[in-house]
């Protein structure tokens, strides 16, 4: 018996988010159907943390321990013959005895598309969210600057557990402009709250269109400011990268 540290992708849209539901398909869920077609008989999966329904994975990563008599390409190769076409397992390796896809991460790296557009596009709309009118770039990025740092963030998400701490450590916050109509939001932090990159990307669209400033967003921070209700919607979040 080993364990395995596995690096999986997947398009989120048809998803519940990725942790196991009844009745409702879930990317954890699958995981385990292919995972007992090659003998897995643990109880559940260890993950780096979870998404959201309608969130997207270039970089989740998940350990099991399977009795594995292969190499590890051929258990990548197995997988993913049993897996939907939604899902892909990228990278398979053995992982040390104390591995934990979360508890041993150090960094999550999230990424959100934005699209800038009065109209509808039926591909686009999949994986980006449509924003119009476009933000004005130096706004957005005047308000990621302010995000950098360690922060009470209890107006931008909620803690995992009841109680738990708002307090977070963003390491990098920054806008990179992709194309003339496309920008991305590469946003990183050693843990996130719950809908914590989505909100924030909520608020700085609406100081990039001047209903709101950076001003109002760096008070909030400190307890003096209330922002204005709003969350962007699932479809343009990756989580891009665990670092560990």
């Amino acid at each position: 018996m080993a364990l395995y540290q596995v690096t999986i992708a997947y398009d989120g849209t048809d998803f519940f988010g990725y942790q196991r539901q009844k009745n409702h398909r879930t990317v954890q869920g699958e995981l385990e159907n292919a995972l007992k077609i090659l003998g897995w008989t643990g109880r559940t999966l260890n993950s780096s943390g979870r998404t959201d329904s309608g969130v997207h994975a270039e970089g989740q990563v998940i350990s099991f321990e399977l009795d594995w008599k292969y190499s590890d390409v051929k258990l990548r190769s197995a997988l993913n013959s049993f897996l939907p076409m939604d899902i892909a397992t990228l990278d398979v390796k053995l992982a040390a005895a104390d591995f934990h896809p979360r508890f041993s991460a150090k960094a999550r790296q999230y990424r959100y598309q934005i699209v800038f557009m009065p109209e509808r596009h039926p591909i686009l709309d999949r994986f980006y969210w449509r924003v119009w009118p476009k933000p004005d770039e130096n706004l957005l990025k005047e308000g990621a600057e302010k995000l950098i740092g360690k922060h009470d963030f209890s107006s931008l998400g909620r803690p995992p557990k009841k109680g738990g701490s708002t307090i977070r450590t963003v390491t990098s916050c920054e806008w990179q402009l992709v194309e003339e109509d496309k920008a991305y939001l590469c946003i990183k932090a050693e843990s996130f709250l719950y809908h914590m990159v989505r909100r924030t990307v909520f608020l700085l669209v609406q100081i990039g269109q001047g209903r709101s400033n950076a001003i109002d967003l760096e008070e909030s921070l400190i307890g003096k400011k209330e922002l204005p209700a709003g969350i962007a919607p699932a479809h343009g979040l990756f989580l891009e990268k665990v670092i560990y």
